[in-house]
């Protein structure tokens, strides 16, 4: 199965975007911890 280079590129391309989401999550998390330890409130949505 790991063989095929099309195989490789689409398991390489799935786990890109899984990282990407989940840091995409992380750095949204990490920005409203802290807007609300600066600024006391909530974020803007």
């Amino acid at each position: 199965m790991t063989d095929n280079e099309v195989v490789k590129r689409l398991m390489y391309s799935g786990l890109l975007a899984g990282l990407g989401a989940l840091a995409s999550i992380a750095t949204a998390k990490a920005a409203e911890l802290i807007w609300v330890r600066v600024f006391g409130e909530d974020p803007p949505e």
